[in-house]
């Protein structure tokens, strides 16, 4: 059985318009944290002028391959194995990457290495699409943002939502340049920065 998540459902629409935009002159796409692989499957057939390689760790690639094998396709790809603490990154650059709804559940250790490792692969004038919700100025930007994140540091202490600046910090030192920042449904964004070219 194909695991299922509603937000993906809920979200995928509006990713997509981004992602038109964002990876019109794309062709190869990392998307970092597959999940259940539904952002996947449904991106790459409504973007088949790109590749999507998808990635995980190893316990979340079952439910990938589900939705591969049923919906996938000649142009997403089986998943790679990616734990940013201790799996090493494809050598393979890409010019475009996508993440959802990442940063907010890990450690603040593991976004630096996840920029660590954006850098290494972000091919120059690729671009990084991250969404998720996001704080501004050290502030919440809703009360439903405050309330989840005293949800997430409730489950996990060193989670919870990052502030938009303090990411730019960490895509400056790696030699990216935020270009855009578009508004998303329910108090939601989608950051983008980009590698300079050269």
């Amino acid at each position: 059985m194909k695991p299922f998540a509603e937000s993906c459902e809920q979200n995928k629409h509006p990713i997509l318009a981004v992602l038109r935009e964002e990876f019109a002159q794309a062709s190869e796409v990392l998307e970092i944290g597959s999940g259940t692989g539904q952002h996947a499957v449904f991106f790459a057939r409504e973007l088949p002028h790109l590749h999507w390689q998808t990635s995980d760790c190893a316990e979340n690639h079952p439910g990938i391959l589900a939705w591969l094998g049923e919906d996938g396709g000649d142009n997403v790809h089986l998943p790679l194995t990616l734990d940013v603490n201790h799996d090493p990154w494809p050598r393979h650059p890409y010019d475009g990457i996508f993440s959802a709804n990442t940063v907010h559940i890990m450690a603040w250790t593991e976004v630096e290495k996840l920029f660590e490792g954006v850098g290494q692969v972000l091919a120059p004038g690729g671009r990084f699409c991250l969404y998720g919700p996001f704080n501004r100025d050290g502030k919440f930007t809703s009360e439903s943002n405050a309330r989840f994140d005293a949800w997430l540091k409730q489950r996990e202490p060193k989670s919870g939502i990052r502030d938009r600046a303090e990411l730019d910090g960490l895509a400056h030192k790696q030699g990216l340049q935020r270009v855009a920042d578009h508004e998303m449904p329910a108090n939601n964004r989608i950051l983008v920065w980009q590698r300079k070219e050269g």
